[in-house]
């Protein structure tokens, strides 16, 4: 299902349960790839019709049961009743899993609500069998849910004091368990609009008035079982973000769906990690690997380091050493059940490394198509950091490698900004990417050095070169604060596998703060509010009792008590590991390195250390403005591009002008 589809319609493996009356399974039919579509019969009913290759199978919904806890994971159960049928869908890519959830919810309450034909009315009827595809949610559907999320209309307001008065009323004929003295009728419509029973408010006045019930909240309760009323209750199928792709975006994801093999690039804050997670979320889980050359990079995808899913090191040994450590049990099977292997940051990838995976994976798959037929989502920026050498060689970049042209299809560039809107940074920052520094902007970058970014107790964070410059900075700051030290360990999975936790993590085993540390989120917690990863913030307090939950005020204006939140990272041989702690790092100073694909605040950055080309981009590129940054030394000879990087942007950028215009000549004007 391609991104703007109007049908509910996608492939995934399916098994169908009838159970009896234990609620055991009967008889079990599993289908490894089958068609699912979401449609309506001639009477308006909704069918879920399943398609083998062979023949259809229908299953009518009148009552239904949802089971989306592993929906991320791409796996749901639809249990209907009362025929005690069970379809398990699973490895279904969990976008469009999460667009057939919420479709199927929604549009079955409506139907419910609607008065549905008898047995009878059915057959005199006398219809042909027919089924028509039921369109998915539009954006404005969408956009009525996240608009009532937190406020109400004068009119809901108007709504909710008519509930209140009608409310005695209505006590005799509706057994409603009472509101909660601290929450009015107008929060619980707010609260269903959350959960996402309404979509659309006007649907329920109509229907109310339709059943002469005036009390609206009694009416939505007494055809909506078994949903809590509690507004702060999460959704078990969170709402859309409402961000778009945009049309470059589209055209990147529509390649990749298509089945072709694509490198796409762009300038810092042009939405790669964002369109990284699309790309994610509309591919089959079971053969997608979700890989990266660093364990932050990982961690912000969701996925493991590209090492980690290679299975072969450091990749220093030989071709034959590499090959049998990826054949070892574990290993192999990552190579074999992979389909779509996608790979961030590759430009910390080198192109030995890179020549050595496409060889071990035509060599354990058994194919002589490149990379072994697996389908490559490679995705970074060359302009930003370097592979890192090991030794005396310096190591070339990854499109330098034998292999990368004959298993990359397709090059794209996304050229739109969006982390930063202040057009005249974009340029600065544009031309120092490929290492160009004017007069003017020499000027702009050693006046920000006067700049006062610091508020609210908040001061700038500083950008490092090297390691241990942070750790060292960070410790210092942290022991001279006064009070006392707290202490937040986190709570692991599996305490064996603790060095993979802290290589791939953005949370440390063992987190220290005292009030007036300095801290920065490493989670999206709300984006609305901006509580985003990299949001700069101060510890004001502790809460009281055990757990002593530190309370922070964030340069966004927010103050919150933060609580901990649970990381998932894939380990080997598909072995899931989570760690529980607080999203929080101290925040004085941090590396490049670990600042590659954050947005932040207040930023001041010492580049008097830089040593290699692309480190004073990617520092710059961190700030959202040039007023939240904060340029100490700051010399125009640090400031460099590779060259071997330039040339292959313009011949990349040459092609697709001569490709775009055989495309004009063949289409015509």
């Amino acid at each position: 299902m391609l991104e703007g589809d109007t049908v509910i319609q996608f492939q995934c493996c399916v098994t169908i349960e009838r159970l009896n009356k234990a609620g055991l399974a009967a008889t079990s039919r599993s289908l490894r790839r089958a068609l699912i579509s979401l449609e309506r019969n001639e009477f308006q009913e909704i069918v879920i019709r399943l398609h083998d290759g062979k023949s259809h199978q229908n299953f009518t919904l009148h009552d239904l049961q949802l089971f989306t806890r592993f929906s991320k994971d791409g796996k749901c159960t639809v249990k209907i009743l009362p025929d005690n049928i069970q379809i398990l869908i699973s490895d279904c890519p969990p976008d469009q899993l999460y667009i057939f959830i919420k479709t199927l919810r929604i549009k079955h309450l409506a139907w419910k609500s609607s008065k549905p034909l008898n047995d009878r009315d059915k057959f005199l009827a006398g219809l042909p069998r027919s089924f028509v595809a039921i369109s998915p949610l539009q954006q404005k559907d969408v956009a009525v849910l996240e608009r009532a999320h937190g406020k109400n209309t004068a009119s809901d307001q108007r709504l909710a004091g008519r509930t209140e008065r009608n409310c005695s009323a209505m006590n005799g004929r509706l057994q409603v368990k009472r509101p909660r003295a601290d929450h009015d009728d107008s929060m619980k419509i707010t609260s269903l609009l959350q959960v996402g029973l309404l979509s659309k408010l006007q649907f329920w006045r109509n229907y109310c008035r339709k059943c002469n019930i005036l009390d609206m909240i009694n009416c939505i309760t007494l055809h909506s079982k078994n949903i809590s009323l509690h507004p702060r209750k999460k959704p078990i199928i969170a709402l859309s973000s409402g961000r778009k792709l945009s049309k470059e975006q589209l055209a990147v994801l529509n390649a990749v769906l298509s089945g072709k093999n694509v490198f796409f690039t762009g300038s810092a804050g042009t939405g790669k990690s964002f369109l990284l997670k699309r790309i994610i979320g509309s591919l089959p889980p079971k053969s997608t690997y979700a890989t990266a050359s660093t364990g932050v990079a990982a961690c912000h995808i969701g996925g493991t380091t590209l090492h980690n899913f290679a299975g072969i090191g450091s990749g220093s040994g030989s071709l034959e050493s590499c090959l049998e450590l990826a054949q070892r049990p574990g290993v192999v099977q990552n190579w074999l059940s992979c389909r779509h292997l996608i790979i961030d940051e590759i430009s910390m990838v080198d192109a030995q490394f890179f020549d050595k995976l496409e060889a071990i994976a035509r060599s354990i798959r058994r194919s002589t198509e490149p990379f072994g037929g697996i389908q490559l989502i490679v995705c970074g920026d060359f302009f930003q950091l370097p592979p890192v050498g090991k030794g005396k060689d310096k190591p070339q970049f990854c499109f330098q490698a034998r292999s990368w042209k004959k298993c990359i299809q397709l090059n794209m560039e996304l050229k739109e900004v969006r982390r930063q809107t202040d057009q005249a940074f974009i340029s600065l920052l544009q031309a120092v990417r490929v290492g160009r520094v004017t007069t003017e902007i020499t000027s702009k970058l050693i006046m920000s050095a006067n700049h006062n970014i610091e508020r609210d107790g908040i001061l700038a964070t500083r950008l490092c070169t090297h390691k241990d410059d942070v750790e060292l900075t960070n410790e210092n700051k942290l022991q001279q604060l006064p009070g006392t030290l707290h202490q937040f360990e986190a709570v692991d999975s599996n305490p064996n596998m603790l060095r993979t936790l802290d290589a791939q993590s953005q949370i440390g085993n063992l987190l220290q703060l005292k009030v007036g540390a300095q801290v920065m989120l490493t989670k999206n917690l709300d984006v609305q509010r901006g509580l985003v990863n990299g949001a700069r913030g101060v510890v004001l307090d502790f809460q009281p009792g055990n757990q002593g939950l530190p309370r922070v005020h964030f340069l966004c204006g927010v103050t919150e008590v933060i609580r901990r939140e649970r990381w998932v990272l894939k380990a080997n041989g598909g072995q899931f590991i989570s760690r529980l702690q607080l999203p929080l790092k101290l925040a004085w100073a941090i590396s490049i390195h670990k600042s590659q694909g954050m947005t932040l605040d207040c930023v001041e950055i010492s580049l008097a250390r830089v040593f290699e080309s692309g480190q004073a981009y990617v520092a710059l590129s961190r700030a959202r403005s040039l007023e939240g940054l904060r340029v100490l030394d700051f010399n125009p000879h640090v400031v460099k591009a590779n060259q071997d990087v330039l040339a292959f942007y313009n011949k990349m950028r040459k092609e697709r002008l001569i490709l775009q215009s055989s495309m004009d000549t063949f289409l015509g004007p």
